[in-house]
């Protein structure tokens, strides 16, 4: 359905990622700094229903996830949804699902760079984001493989720090279960909010299907690692929001910019805090690290089909990477860390990866049952769900989603129109 280049073959990636490997880089995108900084957000939009929140989420990932593993299957080519989208539903659906991710992870990769320097160096937080940016832009441009070994030490770490912060808190003999029960101040549209900021810190399964070029047998081994790495995150999450929930309450789970460390204190092993500071800032070093990789892969397949400059295709013809478009993608960011206040990154983040996710699930359903759809229900729910949770984050947050969108439409058209007046004449 569009969008195919004629002329030079594209170079291609290099298939070099087993299930383990895949598997590892999903939870480094998904057991990252969201778990450490998305938890109070939501906590301050749904109260004591932030585990509704949590489930709301998780739903509406697994529907993601089940959808974009069956995409996977049919299409193993880099740049997840923009390539779906493209084959099943046009040229313009399946931009609009590449220009949401690249813009909206471009401000994660920003954010998780700041998230990096505030728990370094506060004081020089900037500085310590831009560092981070450079440095893992150079561990990308060597090699995925290498970008893998240094994710699986990276996971490891952040799980054995999130495991220290569970068992601290569940066995301290502070912890009330009455802290977990659902009262009056948790409301529909709070409940939607906190699962649209939670949705921060789950999307990075498909990241896996972003580098569907470089997994070996990307049939059987997207779907597997897709399915493994969401299972494991979500078992995780469950069991450290309920035990901060436990500590804290939801009051003081809202209130705090350091829930994990405080709660910890809160449990009496004060000790363990600053560890628990280091976590966060490894956990965001590893959700940097794969954000990165997926931005540059999305980056490329947008260029090979020239909706972004072609040289951005380029690979190298060493390390069998997208190194310029790495390059450019780590330059961008690193600008953005050096200057911008992102804040609001989070719900921006969201917004245009709910979009992403969106298309996804509109692309999942054309599948037919030979090319092994998911049941009907499950694109549907992820469709729907991924707009009601777009919808009700922070306004602030839709709008500047909405306008980044209009103007990347605006784009398309301008680019079509020309296109077609050239033909023309």
């Amino acid at each position: 359905m569009g969008g195919q280049i004629r002329g030079d073959r594209p170079a291609v990636l290099e298939r070099r990622l087993g299930v383990f490997d895949a598997v590892v880089i999903g939870l480094g995108s998904m057991i990252g700094a969201g778990i450490f900084a998305a938890l109070a957000p939501a906590a301050r939009a749904a109260g004591s229903g932030l585990l509704l929140g949590l489930g709301v989420a998780a739903v509406v990932a697994y529907c993601n996830a089940t959808s974009s593993a069956r995409l996977a299957e049919r299409y193993p080519q880099s740049g997840g949804t923009y390539v779906y989208g493209r084959e099943r539903l046009g040229a313009f659906w399946g931009y609009l699902a590449g220009w949401g991710f690249v813009v909206g992870k471009t401000a994660s990769c920003a954010a998780m760079a700041l998230t990096v320097g505030s728990y370094v160096w506060p004081g020089h937080t900037h500085a310590v984001a831009v560092a981070a940016v450079v440095a893992l832009t150079a561990v990308n441009v060597v090699g995925v493989q290498k970008a893998v070994w240094l994710t699986r030490a990276i996971v490891a770490v952040v799980l054995a720090v999130l495991a220290a912060v569970v068992a601290t808190c569940l066995t301290s003999g502070v912890a009330d279960a009455g802290r977990l029960d659902v009262r009056s101040d948790a409301s529909m549209s709070g409940v939607l909010q906190a699962a649209g900021l939670l949705f921060f810190a789950f999307a990075g399964y498909a990241r896996i299907a972003t580098l569907g070029e470089e997994v070996r047998d990307p049939a059987r081994t997207i779907p597997r690692a897709v399915a493994l790495a969401l299972g494991v995150t979500l078992v995780v999450y469950a069991v450290v929001a309920v035990a901060v929930l436990a500590m804290l309450g939801p009051k003081g789970l809202a209130g705090d910019v350091a829930p994990l460390a405080e709660a910890v204190r809160q449990a009496g092993v004060p000790g363990l805090a600053p560890v628990v500071r280091v976590g966060a800032a490894v956990a965001a070093l590893g959700s940097l690290l794969a954000l990165v990789l997926g931005v540059s892969r999305t980056t490329l397949a947008m260029s090979r089909d020239r909706h972004l400059p072609y040289t951005l295709s380029a690979v190298h013809p060493r390390f069998h990477v997208p190194h310029r478009a790495e390059l450019l993608v780590g330059a961008v960011v690193a600008v953005l860390a050096a200057t911008a206040d992102v804040r609001g990154a989070i719900g921006f983040s969201s917004f245009g990866v709910l979009v992403y996710y969106a298309v996804a699930n509109a692309s999942a359903w054309t599948l037919t049952a030979h090319e092994n759809r998911p049941p009907r229900v499950i694109p549907v729910v992820g469709l729907a769900g991924c707009l009601v949770l777009a919808f009700t984050l922070p306004a602030a947050s839709v709008v500047w989603g909405a306008a980044v969108l209009a103007a990347g439409a605006a784009t398309y058209g301008v680019r079509r129109g020309l296109s077609a007046r050239r033909a023309a004449s």
